[in-house]
């Protein structure tokens, strides 16, 4: 560490001389000035009055380093300067480090004196990696485009189940969410409302349930629109919440995880006026912005590093892309097409999916143009994911969460950009920390179990963990850890007699052999995507199937809407069997010559003959 200096005549504030010559140093000091504000004053050293005024510090210093004057006359200069001017600026973590840590001073001044010996090169990185935008990196911009995005992804959500909530959980529907509830009202105490946090304790009819669809949907149009989005956005992330607790298996993805926790960090985004304007673009508070870039970092290093932590043999050899166009739960017909490209080229897509997984997000951590350039690759990953299957809103919410990569000045000019704030004062700020000092450890506890590795301290993180577990809201991510590599079907079948059987068609999953792939996304068809999970099953471990069979077998109108065929019309067969077959994509010669996109080979029964009798 540097010997401590003093000069005779302290100044009234802090003062940092710098070489105004050097583009490398107004570049950093126009970005500390930004940090700092007025409480510290930058002088060039070319300015005369500045060797008289401190007559104490040889001239040749000034050319050499960079040197802060503080009021106590206490004179430092190179990397020792920085970080006491950014303990000043109220960033007091490396200053310490510099201070406490051994090794960090001689290794920090070192590299000081490589960058002042090399400033043209260090002027050209500092331009490569930061850009000509000096200030630190705002947000407004991203905030807005994300609050209408995540809009957009609401609406989706809200009426694609609103579409499907009677056949799913109504009075006649596989899992009524009003049987669900009346056994809840057995619990007792307050304690019954953190542990299943739904709007449904007032009312679970199929009206109310509809109407909390239609409400969310309205709620995300009014966020869309920029109306309100300091009160729509709790809102709305309560109602999604409600729906998820009655839902249960039909609500249990991870995108609607996802949209969970981005909804809620989401609220602390929302600028608190009434009606959002271009002209007048608030700046959301930086912790947040770091909370969603972690959220994103979760996601993206966890579906990258479960496939290589689950062992699965499909990722580590390589070939997990030569099955999964054809077994996942609903490709779209650009599927067909990929599952046939060559091998080689597969195996070169996997190792790509790997780095931009796994590699990308630790850009969250670099400057401004290495997180932008992260942008595109995570994004057009998501593209082709949603080209070639098909996952509700999953890829869309996904994209907007890369947003944040882009900061203002990465994003143009468009829009007034102002001091905006989310609340206002200490309740804001008291809010934002106790976020923060929730979800963090708890969502890091989460990832590192996610990938094998406890932490120290997980131990401590747990009972807080379950406490906040029912809200949905920190979550774990980890998708595809291991890969289908055949895909079984079931398919339903009735019979009036028992001879003689039909089968019935499902809207979107694989049934009808010349029947395309279907394009699906954004809307969910929830039950056909159970069935694909059912399908990997035993049929004694899925009540909510077997509720479907007895459903079928009562006609249940509202149930039937969920499907694309009745083979009988509305009328109650006496029978239901389910039987599980081999799907695969037909080869080329079939696909041409009948127009067949599957083949298929029965492998077993699924359940045994099911009868209301």
């Amino acid at each position: 560490m540097p010997d401590v200096r003093r000069v005779s005549s302290p100044p009234d504030c802090p003062v940092l001389i710098f070489d105004g010559d050097c583009g490398f140093c107004r570049f950093w000091i126009e970005r500390w000035r930004h940090r700092t504000g007025e409480i510290v004053d930058y002088e060039p050293s070319q300015n005369p009055d500045i060797p008289r005024r401190f007559s104490e510090i040889p001239r040749d210093r000034f050319a050499q380093a960079i040197q802060l004057i503080e009021v106590d006359g206490r004179v430092s200069e190179a990397a020792e300067a920085v970080f006491r001017l950014l303990a000043l600026g109220g960033h007091h973590a490396l200053p310490w480090a510099y201070e406490h840590v051994p090794g960090v001073a001689p290794v920090t001044e070192r590299a000081y004196r490589v960058i002042a010996n090399h400033r043209s090169f260090s002027a050209a990185a500092t331009r490569l990696l930061w850009g000509r935008a000096a200030a630190p990196s705002t947000y407004a911009r991203a905030t807005w485009l994300f609050l209408r995005l995540l809009g957009i992804v609401y609406l989706i959500a809200f009426w694609s189940l609103g579409a499907q909530i009677r056949g799913l959980i109504g009075h006649d529907g596989i899992l009524p969410a009003d049987s669900y509830m009346a056994g809840a009202r057995a619990l007792t105490g307050l304690g019954r409302f953190w542990l299943l946090p739904t709007l449904a304790w007032a009312n679970t009819s199929d009206a109310a349930l509809q109407g909390l669809c239609i409400a969310g949907g309205a709620l995300a149009s009014l966020l869309v629109a920029g109306i309100l989005p300091w009160a729509v956005l709790p809102v709305l992330w309560l109602t999604y919440l409600s729906l998820s607790v009655v839902c249960r298996e039909f609500l249990s993805y991870q995108w609607d995880a996802l949209l969970l926790e981005t909804g809620f960090l989401a609220i602390f985004l929302a600028p608190f006026t009434r009606y959002e304007r271009l002209r007048h673009l608030a700046v959301p508070p930086r912790v947040v912005v770091r909370l969603m870039l972690w959220l994103l970092f979760r996601l993206m290093v966890g579906s990258g590093a479960v496939k290589l932590t689950s062992g699965d043999p499909t990722w580590h050899s390589l070939t997990a892309l030569a099955v999964h166009f054809e077994t996942q739960p609903i490709p779209t017909p650009i599927a067909w097409y990929a599952h046939r490209l060559p091998l080689w080229f597969l195996k070169g897509s996997t190792v790509v999916v790997f780095a931009i997984e796994i590699g990308m997000p630790f850009l969250i951590l670099s400057p401004r143009r290495l997180r932008a350039f992260a942008f595109m690759p995570l994004v057009g990953l998501q593209v082709l994911i949603a080209l070639t299957g098909n996952y509700a809103f999953f890829n869309l919410l996904a994209a907007g969460l890369c947003l944040f990569l882009l900061d203002d000045a990465a994003l143009g000019n468009w829009g007034g950009i102002q001091t905006g704030r989310a609340l206002t004062g200490r309740v804001r700020r008291g809010l934002l920390v106790a976020v923060a000092l929730t979800t963090v450890p708890v969502s890091a506890v989460a990832f590192t179990a996610a990938l094998g590795i406890e932490p120290p301290g997980a131990v401590l993180v747990d009972p807080l963990r379950k406490l906040i577990a029912p809200f949905r809201s920190v979550n774990r991510y980890g998708l595809f850890a291991v890969m289908t590599t055949t895909r079984p079907e079931i398919i339903l079948e009735g019979s009036e007699d028992g001879r003689t059987w039909a089968e019935y068609e499902f809207k979107y999953k694989a049934g009808d052999l010349r029947r395309r792939p279907p394009w699906a996304a954004p809307h969910q068809p929830r039950l056909d995507w159970e069935m694909w999970f059912a399908a990997l099953g035993r049929f004694d471990d899925e009540p909510w199937f077997q509720s479907f069979c007895a459903r079928l077998l009562e006609a249940d109108g509202e149930v039937l809407t969920l499907l694309a065929r009745d083979p009988f019309q509305g009328r109650k067969p006496r029978y239901i069997r389910a039987v599980l077959y081999r799907y695969q994509f037909s080869d080329a010669e079939a696909r041409r010559r009948g127009g067949v996109w599957w083949r298929r080979e029965r492998l077993r029964e699924y359940s045994p003959i099911l009868s209301l009798d």
